[in-house]
């Protein structure tokens, strides 16, 4: 695993302990935003490994898809996981209505939970 990546892997595992802090708190709206961060920095340090980078979000998104959920090299879900993921934090980010259900948010934290695992698992394995 390139030192990127794991750089990348551990800032993931910072923005998921501070989401477990933040829903802790209750404070489901903020936890929502560093949840979709954990699973952005997952798939930009996959994608690291293969030098593939991108500075927006959606080229990340797309890039992440093309090269894992299609191929398989990791089970989809964790493609549809980010990307709702994402939706989640632009109406946290953006919606001054927006209110999320704390259960709701601890079942998204171990979707990222487990993201990034399979992630850590995958680059561990090498190629």
């Amino acid at each position: 695993m390139k030192e990127e990546s794991r750089k990348l892997l551990d800032k993931a595992d910072r923005a998921l302990q501070a989401a477990e802090t933040l829903i802790r708190a209750g404070d489901p709206e903020s936890a929502v935003g560093r949840c979709y961060y954990a699973m952005l920095h997952t798939a930009q340090a996959l994608l690291t490994d293969r030098d593939v980078r991108f500075r927006k979000h959606g080229a990340v998104h797309a890039a992440y898809g093309e090269h894992f959920a299609r191929t398989g090299l990791l089970d989809p879900k964790y493609h549809r996981w980010l990307l709702d993921a994402f939706d989640e934090r632009l109406r946290s980010d953006y919606d001054i209505d927006a209110t999320f259900n704390p259960q709701v948010v601890r079942r998204r934290i171990e979707h990222a939970r487990e993201f990034l695992d399979a992630a850590r698992k995958y680059l561990e394995a090498g190629p």
